[in-house]
């Protein structure tokens, strides 16, 4: 096997000269999962994302390391206390050879809202109070107060064109426009022209794309949930290219010299999650009787929780070495991550110990849910973690299960203790703790992800505070206190940060493997 270990991403030169040699290739890609609907701003998740962008363009662009780039827009700045002006690329064309302009960035800005599903997509605009369009290429966008982060918030504002999508904007209509092709008219790399939900969606080139033409003329990216059933589609010739190659498959490939292993670190933390309710649906005594009270509103259970887990041996032994031990919400380095947090402590005496004082000397009972088929490892974590839950006296009950059942639920409230993976993907503390830890809070948009109904007075205070910052030496210090807050806290308890690994045939394909984890057909080239 030929070994590509790139553990920071790695910019590849990626010589659209000798796209005109490919002209003629296809590029099938096997996927672990694929988008929801057409609709860009149905979903949230980064399956769904990752599709997208090959579809439709979004105003700022997220680069390989996550730094923001001119996107559809060429230049942002604030003007006043609550207005940023984005000046907008000339020139590009939709799919259909309508021209693109601020109607199109508008129209897509307020039809957010409307048609986003459970996993809401509404976190990209939540800032927003209004948009003024002074001349076709130039937006004055205002905002509720001070809005720093806005342009990161950005990265996943898909703009769609207001012409196409003008009839499939409701709830009731926006699927049957996106999902038949009426209205999925991109200014992306590639054109939509078929797709079956959980199979294959097929694209062709744009050749004119204003960053220029891509390598393949036709795309195909099949999605193949199971990881074996994955890999065997790679090894039988089926596909080019697979995401998320599972750990376990990950050491048999180092036996096959007919694949490369692409390896990078990944944006996505894994996080325990604890229901703060007075009352919680899936929490018991041993004896399956009702407990008096919620047990993962005591600081000292949740403490004891974070003792029992064994982080090194989560990476070393469930997820084969791909992963680090997490002790924040995003990866180190990243802004708003605290040096001062250290790392969890694993002991069990202690956790026990702990569950005793709190009044549980023979532990509880509780349902366990996660996704099974999201993120790699996700599964295998979740059953690690129970049985680590379970040695210190806290029965757990694994519910591994598809990611289409778990969201939902989810966002339902339905779960008392729940873990899945959250990436930064805008790079900063803002969306994740915005997102996550503060108080669910319409009337400030923030919390929009707190599914624990978690409340730290402070930390909401710091974040509202923080999201007015023009700053940014100001801005990070108050997210680092945040993040710093909550990670005390251990209603969030984050596990570990995962390394992923694709899969290629041996010498046919070069690209840079992204902090997001994306797999974009435009920026895989012919291996030279």
């Amino acid at each position: 096997m030929k070994y590509l270990n790139f553990l920071t991403p790695l910019t590849f030169a990626l010589g659209l000269a000798a796209a005109g040699a490919a002209s003629a290739q296809t590029l099938t890609v096997g996927v672990r999962g694929g988008p929801e609907s057409m609709d860009p701003h149905f979903s949230a998740l980064g399956s769904h994302a990752e599709a997208a962008k090959h579809i439709f363009d979004t105003l700022v662009w997220s680069g390989t390391d996550l730094q923001i780039e001119p996107g559809l827009a060429t230049s942002w700045s604030p003007i006043d206390d609550d207005t940023w002006e984005f000046k907008l690329r000339e020139g590009v064309k939709f799919h259909d050879g309508s021209d693109f302009d601020a109607e199109d960035v508008k129209f897509s800005i307020e039809r957010i809202p409307v048609v986003t599903g459970p996993t809401t997509t509404a976190i990209y605009v939540r800032r927003v109070a209004g948009v003024d369009i002074i001349d076709p290429y130039t937006l004055h966008i205002h905002t509720d107060g001070q809005a720093a982060t806005l342009p990161n918030d950005f990265i996943r504002l898909f703009i769609v064109s207001s012409e196409a999508a003008a009839d499939y904007s409701t709830p009731e209509t926006a699927s049957e426009g996106f999902n038949s092709g009426a209205a999925t008219i991109g200014t992306g790399p590639y054109k939509y022209v078929s797709w079956e939900p959980k199979g294959d969606l097929v694209l062709e080139r744009n050749d004119d794309y204003w960053r220029g033409t891509g390598a393949w003329e036709t795309v195909i990216r099949k999605e193949i949930p199971n990881d074996s059933s994955r890999l065997a589609a790679l090894k039988a010739g089926q596909v080019d290219v697979i995401n998320y190659v599972s750990s376990v498959d990950y050491l048999a490939l180092e036996r096959d010299a007919n694949v490369d292993a692409i390896k990078g670190d990944s944006v996505y933390i894994m996080n325990l999650q604890l229901d703060q309710r007075e009352k919680t649906p899936m929490v018991r005594a041993i004896d399956g009787s009702e407990l008096a009270e919620n047990p993962f509103r005591d600081l000292k259970v949740r403490q004891a929780i974070d003792y029992a887990i064994d982080r090194e041996t989560m990476v070393e032994v469930v997820l084969e070495g791909l992963g680090k031990p997490a002790n924040q919400m995003m990866p180190a380095g990243f802004f708003g991550s605290s040096e001062a947090i250290p790392m969890p402590e694993y002991d069990p005496a202690k956790a026990k110990a702990l569950l005793a004082d709190a009044g549980y000397p023979d532990g509880f009972e509780v349902d366990l849910y996660c996704t099974a088929d999201r993120l790699p490892g996700d599964g295998a974590i979740c059953q690690g973690l129970g049985q680590m839950l379970t040695q210190v006296g806290i029965k757990t009950n694994v519910n591994a299960i598809s990611k289409t059942v778990y969201f939902p639920a989810q966002a339902r409230l339905d779960y008392s203790m729940f873990m899945n993976g959250w990436g930064t993907l805008t790079g900063e503390a803002s969306y994740t703790l915005g997102g996550l830890a503060h108080s669910n809070n319409p009337d400030v948009k923030l919390g929009a992800y707190n599914r624990i109904e978690y409340l730290n007075k402070d930390v909401d205070t710091l974040l509202q505070d923080g999201a007015k910052m023009m700053d940014a030496d100001q801005r990070r210090a108050t997210y680092e206190e945040a993040m710093e807050k909550v990670m005390a806290d251990k209603a969030y308890i984050s596990l570990v940060q995962l390394q992923t690994v694709w899969g290629a045939k041996a010498g046919m394909l070069e690209f840079a493997p992204r902090f997001d984890e994306d797999t974009l057909a435009f920026f895989i080239k012919p291996a030279e």
